[in-house]
């Protein structure tokens, strides 16, 4: 699929930024886009925060992560579908559960050696049925019998929300802070179906 083959804006992701890491951190970190699969083609190398790719490649079909961990965004702005990419090679879109190969922003974020803990809600404005969570979720249905989140307040660490279990579909990450409603959180849809906390080893 080309990148002019993007989804609708309706589907954009939350536009929250995260932390730069410390100098040292910053020196270490390294993300490389290949516009071919295999690390082919035209190539650029990125060691820092990055709001509009376009002038440094057309489309992205491979990755390779040297060091840090990054947030690849289908649009500019840290906008459209949003990829939690760690060191490692991605010869394909696929390798990084992409929808398309389409990378037009992307964020380095700081390690995080900190606790967890977030607490979420089946109603609009922190309502309803309620339940905490300090771990990972590979099936939100078994544990919290809901598949749709309407609010959540992240009260320690980064998360990420998944659309389906096992850790599969869109993905959204969540910083710190109140979330009243889905879309605060860059969707349209509450479902979730499983969610994992945002750890990274530096």
């Amino acid at each position: 699929m080309s990148c002019s083959a993007a989804k609708d804006d309706h589907l954009r992701a939350c536009e929250t930024r995260f932390p730069s890491g410390s100098h040292r951190d910053a020196e270490r970190a390294e993300i490389i886009f290949y516009e071919g699969r295999n690390f082919q083609g035209r190539h650029w190398e990125c060691s820092s925060d990055c709001m509009d790719t376009f002038k440094h490649f057309n489309c992205c079909n491979s990755i390779r992560v040297s060091g840090g961990h990054w947030v690849a965004h289908e649009k500019p702005h840290y906008m459209g579908y949003q990829y939690i990419i760690g060191p490692g090679e991605y010869p394909d879109y696929h390798n990084w559960m992409g929808f398309n190969n389409c990378v037009r922003s992307c964020q380095m974020y700081a390690p995080y050696r900190g606790s967890y803990k977030m607490r979420i809600y089946n109603r609009p404005d922190m309502m309803g049925h309620t339940m905490e969570f300090m771990d990972d979720c590979p099936n939100l249905y078994e544990r919290f019998r809901y598949r749709d989140i309407f609010s959540c307040n992240i009260m320690e660490g980064f998360w990420i929300f998944y659309e389906h279990p096992n850790y599969r579909g869109r993905q959204y990450i969540l910083r710190p802070g109140d979330y009243r409603a889905c879309g605060d959180w860059g969707c349209q849809n509450p479902m979730v179906g499983s969610f994992r906390r945002m750890r990274t080893v530096m």
